[in-house]
C-alpha cells in the first residue's frame, strides 16, 4: 500500500488554500494533539474534554494484542473459529472495514430483522463465540442479540461464559451483568466517542479474534498520526479537513467513489464518523456512497464535492481542475487517523461540536414508546400488489394508486439543494436486491440518493437526517419476515423491535415536517422485484412529463 496521499482540485483546493495558513496560525494541529477542549468553542468544552482519547491510544491499544490473542488462542483450542460480532455504529462498521480488508471473515450482526438474525444464529453454533459490543451496555440491539445467543448456547449445551465475548467501557451495566455472568470483559477506553474507535477494543477485539494482524494495523495508524498534529501547511489532514468543511458556498454532499483503493467498505466507515459528527445545528456534511459509474459521480453538481479513494494518488489520473474532488489514498490503518482528524477539523470550521449527537435519541425515546404501548400496526393508505403503501400526512395526492405513484408524490418534495434518503428495514444479507434502487432512484431524481439498512443508519447518518439541513426526503422499506423470534426476558419479539424502530423513526421525522414514504414488502422475494418495477415506471413516467 502507497504511503499517505492527498490531491484537490477545484473548489477543494480553493478551501485548501484560504483555510490551511488561518489553521495553522492557529495551531489547530497541535491543539488537537494536545487535547484541547476549547478549540470547538464554550458549548463543546465540556463533551470535548472527554473524547479526545483517540488522537493518542497507541500505547494502550498495543497493551491490548496480546490479551486477544490469547482469547483467540482459547477459543481455537475448543474448536471455535467463527466470529459473530453483535454491535451497533462505530462497534460495528470499523470492525467491518478492517476485516473485510485483512480478508478474514466476520459475521456482523447489526440488525433486529429476525430473518437476519435466525441466519446468522443457526450456521455452526458449536464453532461460533460471539462478541457483544456496546459502549453503554444499554443499546436494545445489542442486548437482544446477547439474550438470543446466550440462550441458544445453553440450549445446545454449551456454557455461555466460554463463548461471549464483551467490550464495554469501565463501569457501564453490561461490564457488570457480564462479569458476574463469568463472561470475558475486554474495557475500552471511556475518552473515545464510539465513531472514533476503531483503533480502541472496539475495532481491536472482534478484528483481533476473526484473524487480523493488529500489530500491522496499529503500526500504520501510529506511523502516519505522527504528522497530523503538526502544524504545517503540508499537513494532509489539515489540508483534508480544509477540503471537507471550508469550500464556500459549503459543498455538502460528499459524493464517496472507490477507485481501487485497496480498503473494502471504507466509505461505510467514513459515512458514520463524518455524518454524524458534523450533521447538527442545520448544517452538516453527508457522505453519499457510490459507484464509478452512478449518476453522483458522472453528473457532478454545484454542493458536491467528490471524494476519490484510490491506491496512489501519484499514479492516478488527475482529476478536472474545473471539478471539486479530492483524491486520497494510505493503508488503513493511516486512513483511519487521517478522517478522525479531518473530521473534527471540518467541525471546527463548521462552527460545531463533532463529539455529540444531539438527535439520535429522539429516535430511540420513539422506539421505546412504541414498545411499551405496541399499538396495532398503521393501517395502509392503499395496498399495490404486494406492497403497503404509507406516507406522512399531505404526501400522497388525492388520487394516489401504485407505488409509482407514491414515489413520484415523494420525489416531487425534492429540492435542488436536497438529498433522497433510501432506509430499509430488513435483511441486509439476502435482500441485497433492494440496493438496486438507489442508482436508479439517483437518475430519476437527479439528486444524490443514501442507502441505509436499518435499524443500523440510525447510529450512523440518522443524526444527520434530524440535526443536518432540513432538505432530505425519505424512503422507508419494511418487510414481513418469513419467521419471527422471541428475545428471551423481553415483551416483544425480533418483528415488533424492528417495526418499532421503523415506525419511531419515521414519526420523529414527520414531526420535524419532513416527508417519509413507508414502503411495506408483504412478501420479501416477489415485492422487491415489484418495487424495482415500480421504480424503474417511476423513470419513465417523469421523463414523459419532462419532454411533454
Amino acid at each position: 500500500m502507497a504511503s499517505l496521499g492527498f490531491k484537490a482540485s477545484g473548489a477543494a483546493q480553493v478551501a485548501v488554500e484560504n483555510n490551511v495558513s488561518h489553521m495553522v496560525a492557529d495551531q489547530v494541529a497541535s491543539k488537537i494533539a494536545a487535547k484541547d477542549a476549547t478549540l470547538w468553542g464554550p458549548e463543546a468544552e465540556s463533551e470535548a474534554s472527554i473524547r479526545l482519547g483517540w488522537v493518542d491510544l497507541f500505547e494502550a491499544s498495543r497493551a491490548l494484542v496480546p490479551l486477544i490473542a490469547q482469547t483467540r488462542d482459547e477459543l481455537a483450542a475448543q474448536g471455535v473459529d467463527r466470529i459473530v460480532l453483535a454491535g451497533m455504529g462505530g462497534s460495528s462498521l470499523a470492525p467491518e472495514v478492517i476485516t473485510k480488508t485483512a480478508g478474514v471473515t466476520l459475521h456482523v450482526l447489526d440488525s433486529t430483522d429476525p430473518d437476519m438474525v435466525s441466519s446468522v444464529l443457526s450456521q455452526d453454533l458449536e464453532k461460533t463465540a460471539l462478541v457483544v459490543s456496546s459502549k453503554s451496555g444499554s443499546t436494545v440491539e445489542t442486548d437482544s442479540q446477547r439474550r438470543v445467543f446466550e440462550k441458544n448456547f445453553k440450549d445446545a449445551g454449551i456454557d455461555p461464559a466460554e463463548r461471549i465475548i464483551v467490550v464495554t467501557d469501565p463501569g457501564s451495566p453490561l461490564e457488570a451483568s457480564a462479569r458476574e455472568a463469568g463472561f470475558r470483559v475486554f474495557v475500552a477506553d471511556p475518552t473515545v466517542g464510539g465513531r472514533y474507535s476503531a483503533l480502541t477494543a472496539f475495532g481491536l477485539v472482534p478484528s483481533g479474534l476473526a484473524g487480523v494482524d493488529l500489530d500491522t494495523l496499529l503500526n500504520e495508524a501510529e506511523q502516519a498520526s505522527s504528522s497530523f498534529g503538526e502544524d504545517s501547511e503540508s499537513n494532509v489532514a489539515l489540508q483534508l479537513g480544509a477540503a471537507l468543511g471550508g469550500t464556500r458556498p459549503l459543498r455538502d454532499k460528499l459524493i464517496f467513489v472507490d477507485e481501487g483503493s485497496g480498503i473494502v467498505g471504507f466509505a461505510d466507515w467514513a459515512e458514520q464518523l463524518i455524518a454524524e459528527s458534523t450533521g447538527k445545528e442545520g448544517t452538516g456534511l453527508l457522505p453519499v456512497v457510490v459507484n464509478a459509474t452512478d449518476p453522483e459521480s458522472l453528473q457532478p453538481q454545484a454542493d458536491f464535492l467528490e471524494i476519490r479513494l484510490v491506491a496512489n494518488v501519484d499514479d492516478h489520473e488527475a482529476a478536472n481542475e474545473a471539478a471539486a474532488a479530492v483524491e486520497v489514498s494510505g493503508s488503513l490503518g493511516a486512513q483511519l487517523v487521517l478522517w478522525e482528524y479531518a473530521t473534527v477539523i471540518a467541525g471546527y470550521l463548521l462552527d460545531i461540536n463533532p463529539f455529540d449527537q444531539p438527535d439520535v435519541e429522539s429516535a430511540k425515546i420513539a422506539t421505546r414508546g412504541l414498545l411499551d404501548a405496541q399499538p396495532g400496526p398503521e393501517q395502509p393508505l392503499f395496498t399495490d400488489g404486494g406492497i403497503e403503501v404509507r406516507a406522512t400526512k399531505g404526501l400522497l395526492p388525492e388520487g394516489a394508486a401504485t407505488v409509482t405513484d407514491a414515489v413520484n408524490a415523494l420525489l416531487g418534495e425534492l429540492s435542488m439543494s436536497g438529498y433522497l434518503a433510501v432506509q430499509a428495514y430488513a435483511d441486509r444479507l439476502h435482500m441485497t436486491d433492494l440496493e438496486k434502487i438507489r442508482p436508479e432512484l439517483a437518475r430519476i431524481s437527479r439528486r444524490p440518493v443514501t442507502f441505509g439498512w436499518g435499524p443500523r443508519f440510525l447510529h450512523s447518518t440518522g443524526q444527520f437526517h434530524k440535526g443536518g439541513p432540513a432538505v432530505g426526503v425519505f424512503l422507508q422499506i419494511t418487510a414481513d419476515s418469513d419467521a419471527d423470534m422471541e428475545i428471551p426476558g423481553l415483551p416483544f419479539t425480533f418483528s415488533t423491535l424492528i417495526n418499532a424502530q421503523a415506525t419511531g423513526d419515521a414519526s420523529v421525522l414527520a414531526e420535524l415536517g419532513q416527508p417519509v414514504l413507508r414502503l411495506h414488502l408483504k412478501d420479501r422475494t416477489g415485492a422487491v422485484a415489484q418495487l424495482i418495477a415500480a421504480i424503474s415506471a417511476a423513470q419513465a413516467a417523469r421523463g414523459e412529463q419532462a419532454s411533454s
